[in-house]
């Protein structure tokens, strides 16, 4: 990630408690699709058939 694509909401790497990472797909598991709940919402994680990362409200 070059410092243009980094995100301001999320600390960089060279923090002292660096930003946790995931692999989407153990997150998915075999169905290719995970939900995830934020503040009471569910949303909807799934990897395409293209290699791609959706999600959905």
């Amino acid at each position: 990630m070059t410092k243009e694509d980094s995100d301001p909401m999320c600390p960089s790497d060279t923090d002292p408690a660096p930003t946790p990472v995931y692999d989407a797909r153990r997150l998915v598991g075999s169905d290719a699709c995970a939900r995830l709940v934020l503040d009471g919402q569910v949303y909807t994680l799934r990897i395409t058939r293209a290699e791609k990362l959706i999600l959905t409200k």
